[in-house]
């Protein structure tokens, strides 16, 4: 896989003010390919990257995608099991970092290079091969759950990541992604393929931030406008932090921003607009499946509303009824074809045929359709079954955040001897607010079923570093007995609704 000299744009690490000029990336890929050469990797090898998002991060990806090899991004934060976890399952030729290489090789039971500093084995075990280069080969694997246990390895192919870029590239502009900033991470589709891999391959330049840290944040404004950024994707938490601590930019500088990775609500959604200058403020549907993002609804076309995600980029939405048969509207699991749709988890057979349905992706998304349009209820795999009624947790998460006294909530089922599971809420509290009147509050806008009857309350929700909620560790988190965390139950068992 050849990339052209002049395609890629800059790549700017805010934190310490390095600039790496496309030009400079691609002078040092080539290098970097060489190099790989040497040590026999090719089509059909797998090679780890283990590093943050700078310019030799990037070079050392295209070098292994110049090899005709496969890159498997890891959190360069995983611990020592995670590590074994991961290597265990897909088999890398080679890991590539760029820190303490010595360090590395004590984690890693795979041969470790740094490429930039010239540092790694002198050789690796070289397989006679007569394969060719294929748009269809592996190329990117993506983790999205599982290092601990079996790693769940989302496999893109050369052709469904081209795909990507240039369907991306159509309905957001090229122009618009002139300046881009990524406050995320480059181990997942958001931070990778979105913020950084799109705007680089479409000529633009991108600056990476810190995103987790509150300082940064709380200087987004003054960043913006320092560095002309037109285009920026980021999580709903950001936002939340942001509007609380940091000046807004100059009228007219971001062109679009992009909201994505959990749910907006529609009144975050709308404060976004007024603080960013701009009404292309577009809430994202983007899956790990399917490269990264699969369309959005701008606040420039749409009504802000909890939920709307708009119409597909390039791709088909459909409705899996529970007779099997998926249409074109209704409601119910979302299924989506796209030609960005991934060639499936490494080696989890049975998975992908749970999940890959004739071409069709199970994104265990549950919505409906309408005209073309899709809005988002719920997960299936988070569904409460409170005595038989359904409860989506995010229907009481967007709530609840609604309520000025809540900085953030978490909602999750809890055992109950009669209901078979309850509704539990974990909640941050702002200064000096009573949790009663949140809970008098919350009633009052709840219907019986949805209405919490367990609350905890949190210092902060636990989130990943994709700034995502994992509802399964609050949940044990919350209702292990040691939890720091306090219980504000209620005492009254939940009695089914009478027809």
């Amino acid at each position: 896989m050849e990339f052209p000299a002049d395609l890629f744009g800059s790549v700017t690490d805010q934190a310490t003010q390095r600039q790496w000029s496309g030009a400079e990336i691609m002078r040092s890929a080539n290098q970097r390919t060489q190099i790989l050469h040497d040590l026999g990797v090719g089509p059909g090898d797998r090679v780890v990257l283990s590093q943050i998002g700078h310019g030799g991060f990037f070079a050392d990806l295209l070098a292994v995608w110049s090899c005709g090899a496969a890159a498997a991004i890891v959190n360069p934060g995983l611990k020592p099991d995670e590590i074994d976890a991961v290597v265990g399952h897909i088999g890398p030729k080679l890991a590539l970092v760029a820190d303490d290489v010595d360090e590395a090789r004590s984690l890693f039971d795979v041969p470790v290079a740094d490429l930039g500093a010239g540092r790694g084995p002198t050789k690796v075990t070289v397989a006679p091969t007569d394969r060719h280069e294929s748009l269809d080969d592996p190329a990117l694997i993506l983790f999205t759950s599982g290092t601990t246990g079996t790693p769940k390895g989302v496999v893109h192919s050369f052709r469904s990541l081209l795909a990507r870029f240039n369907l991306n590239a159509v309905f957001i502009g090229r122009s618009v992604m002139a300046r881009t900033l990524c406050t995320l991470p480059v181990h997942f589709g958001h931070g990778l393929i979105g913020n950084c891999l799109t705007p680089l391959l479409s000529g633009g330049d991108v600056v990476l931030m810190r995103g987790s840290d509150p300082r940064a944040i709380a200087s987004l404004g003054d960043l913006i406008d320092e560095h002309h950024i037109t285009f920026m994707s980021s999580v709903p938490t950001l936002w939340r932090i942001a509007l609380k601590a940091a000046p807004r930019p100059e009228p007219g500088v971001l062109k679009r921003v992009h909201i994505g990775s959990a749910p907006l609500s529609a009144d975050l959604w709308r404060k976004v607009v007024s603080w960013s200058g701009t009404d292309d403020v577009v809430n994202m549907y983007g899956i790990t499946e399917t490269a990264n993002w699969i369309g959005g609804a701008s606040a420039a076309e749409f009504e802000p509303q909890d939920g709307l995600v708009g119409r597909v980029w390039g791709g088909t939405a459909g409705v899996l009824g529970e007779d099997g048969q998926i249409r074109s509207a209704g409601e119910g699991e979302i299924v989506i074809q796209c030609p960005s749709l991934m060639q499936g988890y490494f080696g989890l057979d049975e998975l992908n045929a749970r999940t890959l349905l004739k071409g069709w992706f199970r994104t265990g998304d549950v919505g409906r359709i309408e005209d073309g349009v899709l809005r988002l209820t719920g997960r299936q795999k988070h569904e409460i079954n409170r005595a038989g009624l359904k409860v989506h947790p995010e229907d009481v998460d967007i709530l609840l955040e609604r309520h000025p006294g809540v900085a953030e909530a978490c909602t999750f089922g809890a055992p109950d001897p009669v209901a078979g599971e309850t509704v539990a809420v974990a909640v941050v509290l702002e200064a000096g607010q009573s949790l009663d009147d949140v809970k008098s509050w919350c009633a009052e806008r709840l219907v019986r079923e949805k209405n919490p009857e367990r609350w905890f309350v949190l210092d902060a929700i636990p989130r990943t570093d994709r700034g995502k909620i994992n509802r399964d560790s609050v949940a044990q988190s919350c209702l292990t007995p040691q939890t720091s965390a306090r219980d504000d139950s209620d005492t009254h068992s939940f009695q089914p609704a009478t027809a």
